[in-house]
């Protein structure tokens, strides 16, 4: 086989090297349009694991990459003059010129052929002169090859929001170090770390606008080297800021970096009769913002995967070449999403800085949500332990506490709003029975509430509940508009109170265009087959099209209607003893229909822009306020993104919490979609967490984490990091009402609070001993067995 490879970076030198160990015999060629000295970055960062895989593709030449790395254990975190060290972390760092002579040694010795200052303009005429039977295009961010075939390849380049500059100092950083320096034009920040005996890479970053707030924009090279070095004095000792790109000059210097995600990687040029295909490899394909340190990573785990697929046997290129595009993707789009993670936190470190450095510290390293908070206590107890005490002591200081003694994880520390006190950070979700009898609950909703309140949750949700007949989903949804209901609402609430210690809430909604529907059993969204009653929306709307009834326009008188309902279902939500009021804003429902773009079509004052799309729910909002006690709180469940173009953004909903913050809201409970059919969601594990973080340090409101959390470490880790300060949890407690006592006996907590009836308060206490005391006088000397008869016959 004769292979050719455009780009003597990482990836073109290692899959190079790992082609003629395994195939002496093949000719392979590493084309390079630069020197063989030449580097424009400083040091590159592997994990430990990443090490791991070299060792075994290529020992050598690993051992040669091991001799070179600078390791180091912690990671420092430098925040309004306080520092946050974390261990446990093993990463190594390597000169990116000494990486690039190890490989080109080992690539010659091999017998690659390489060749340097060779610039090539048309790869096709490349393998028609080196006869080639396949072309590794590895050319690099900004590759040529894949710009000449952008129609095949289809590459998506996002060119992100922040400047960053890649310098060298000889500081030598005894630990993986972030310094964040405030100016009077916002931000920056540094990533800095040693990768040798005596220099370290030294990376400065900023938003955009902060940027050319500064002036930057206009700074020759020397001004801006200048420039960092004042701003990151008290971290560089007196030592300069290093450039190795003469050729850049001025602002050029200053890139933003392009996140780049190819649909195909594999292009045929049809030479002198033979197919030869062109494959993307490394930075060409894909890459993955360097605050995770993760492009190189990517490069040689590219070279590997490649060189493994041909290496199967009987396997015809095309089959090689599509298997290895396959496996690839894979693990490139799961590195991707951690790095956008990663990325999206430095390009909004002002969201953060509120947060005191404790905090500050562990959300930046839990921000690319791969790292969960068990696993920071595996690489460093001592951290974790003391982060939990600081933790449990602020919030026990929040809600009104004495601090706690011993280990208390942060899920299970209290939380206060108003005035009422929640044991635990876990909510029971909302979760739609279709079990109601003309609205009324009954005795499945006791034995499904009143499980999971024994189940050790600090907040029972009960599902919707409509505030009026026509307001229901299903003919099987609850409501809170007869006495009967309200009466029947009691009896749950009742028992919640008198057996557990939790807290038990209700979210009042209006179905709108997504009512008189089906239980989903019989059919998602589909009408009912008969017995269907008018739809109102704020606009005329079908949810399914072609299916749905549709829904006509609300009219004011409606509008005027619909909220004195809800003010009647407050009444009575409070008169049944809840403690807890949410407001139903999200999901396409009546109220949601009016804030998405996406449904409200409306011209007059309840249409438009995002404050006149909002009137109506804040309105309805006010009014509910009004007639709630103020001691109760009301939460508003929002979809922070409609993931349909042209719907709500993460950024509208931050606006739209602001909102309600104003009009005396307390939290936002942060669920997305359901508001379009068209809607293309990108699911994963807490994969509502970002919106929750983003409204919470934007709008600085509490908030309410949603979707796809199933275990304790989840919620340590979004309300460590303070991305929420609540966590609803659904799926699993249907699985388990006992969950949350579960997962604290798995994470080895045993202070959990735990039903009552178990381990009694003083309240509970003095109930008993008054029970007994009224049985011993009615039963005299009867045994148990006949004083239960005897209550039985009344």
């Amino acid at each position: 086989m004769n292979i050719v490879c455009v780009g003597g970076g990482p990836a073109g030198l290692y899959f190079g090297l790992l082609m003629k160990k395994r195939h002496p015999d093949y000719a392979v060629t590493v084309i390079e349009r630069n020197r063989a000295s030449d580097t424009f970055g400083w040091g590159v960062v592997f994990s430990d694991q990443t090490l791991g895989h070299l060792a075994g593709a290529d020992e050598d030449s690993a051992r040669a990459i091991l001799q070179s790395f600078n390791h180091w254990d912690a990671i420092d975190v430098h925040f309004k003059g306080r520092t946050v060290t974390s261990s446990g972390h093993g990463f190594c760092g390597i000169g990116r010129k000494r990486l690039l002579n190890i490989l080109q040694e080992r690539g010659a010795a091999l017998g690659v052929r390489l060749e340097f200052e060779h610039e090539v303009r048309d790869e096709a005429e490349l393998a028609r002169r080196y006869r080639a039977d396949l072309v590794v295009a590895c050319d690099g961010v900004n590759s040529a090859i894949r710009n000449r075939h952008a129609g095949v390849f289809q590459p998506e380049v996002e060119q992100r929001h922040c400047r960053f500059v890649w310098l060298g100092t000889r500081k030598k950083f005894d630990a993986f170090t972030f310094a964040f320096e405030e100016t009077e034009h916002g931000w920056f920040q540094a990533h800095a770390y040693q990768y040798d005996g005596d220099t370290s890479t030294f990376i400065v970053e900023t938003p955009e606008e902060t940027w050319q707030a500064a002036g930057l924009e206009a700074m020759d090279q020397q001004e801006a080297l200048a420039f960092c070095e004042r701003l990151f004095a008290r971290h560089l000792d007196g030592q300069p800021l290093l450039a190795n790109a003469a050729h850049l000059r001025g602002s050029s210097m200053w890139i933003r970096f392009p996140r780049i995600a190819c649909r195909q990687w594999v292009h045929y040029h049809d030479i002198e009769g033979r197919r030869v295909p062109v494959v993307l490899m490394g930075d060409a394909a894909h890459t993955a913002h360097f605050s995770i340190g993760s492009g190189t990573k990517l490069a040689l785990e590219d070279a590997i995967e490649l060189a493994r697929c041909l290496d199967e046997p009987a396997a015809p290129l095309g089959q090689a070449l599509g298997a290895y595009e396959e496996a690839r993707r894979v693990e490139v789009l799961k590195l991707q999403s951690a790095a956008r993670n990663s990325m999206e936190w430095f390009e909004n470190v002002r969201r953060y800085t509120a947060m005191q450095a404790e905090q500050f510290a562990y959300s930046l390293l839990t921000r690319s949500q791969r790292l969960s908070h068990e696993n920071l206590r595996l690489r460093d107890p001592a951290y974790v332990a003391g982060f939990e005490r600081w933790f449990a002591e602020r919030a026990a200081a929040q809600a009104g506490l004495p601090a706690p003694e011993g280990f208390t994880p942060p899920m299970f520390t209290p939380y206060k709003v108003r005035g009422v006190l929640l044991k635990n950070r876990v909510i029971v979700s909302p979760m739609a029975q279709y079990s109601a009898v003309d609205g009324t609950v009954g005795d499945f909703h006791l034995a499904h509430l009143g499980a999971r309140a024994l189940g050790g949750a600090a907040l029972v949700m009960a599902e919707m509940t409509c505030v009026s007949s026509d307001a229901r989903i299903t003919p099987g949804c609850p409501g809170l508009y007869t006495a009967e209901h309200t009466a029947a609402w009691k009896r749950i609430v009742d028992f919640v109170h008198a057996h557990s210690d939790a807290r038990i809430g209700v979210q009042l909604g209006h179905a709108g265009a997504k009512g008189s529907t089906r239980p989903m059993w019989d059919g998602v969204d589909l009408p009912l087959e008969d017995g269907n009653w008018p739809l109102v929306s704020s606009s005329p709307q079908q949810y399914l099209k072609g299916v749905s009834q549709l829904a006509r326009e609300a009219t004011l008188e409606d509008l005027e209607r619909i909220k004195c309902d809800f003010v009647r279902a407050t009444r009575a939500a409070h008169e049944a003893g809840f403690d807890w009021l949410e407001l139903h804003c999200a999901h396409g429902y009546l109220l949601s229909s009016f804030i998405s773009p996406l449904t409200n079509r409306r011209q007059d004052a309840y249409g438009g822009s995002l404050e006149s799309r909002c009137r109506y729910p804040l309105e309805v909002f006010a009014a509910i306020r009004a007639v709630w006690p103020l001691d109760k709180p009301i939460s508003v469940r929002l979809s922070a993104h409609d993931w349909v173009e042209g719907g709500v953004t993460p950024g509208d909903a931050v606006a739209i919490a602001r909102l309600f913050k104003e009009l005396g809201a307390d939290m936002i409970d942060c669920s997305s979609g359901q508001v379009s059919k068209e809607e293309k969601p990108v699911y994963g594990r807490m994969f509502q967490a970002p919106f929750a973080d983003r409204i919470r340090n934007e709008a600085g409101i509490p908030t309410i984490a949603v979707g796809s959390i199933y275990e304790a470490d989840h919620v340590n880790g979004i309300v460590s990091a303070g991305r929420a300060d609540l966590c609803a949890v659904a799926r699993p407690h249907l699985a388990n009402p006992a969950w949350t006592l579960n997962e604290a006996a798995r994470i080895g907590y045993t202070g959990a609070s735990w039903p009552r009836q178990y381990r009694p308060g003083k309240l509970q206490l003095e109930r008993n001993l008054e029970r007994e005391r009224q049985m011993g006088a009615l039963g005299g000397g009867l045994t148990p067995q006949q004083l239960a008869a005897r209550l039985l016959e009344g």
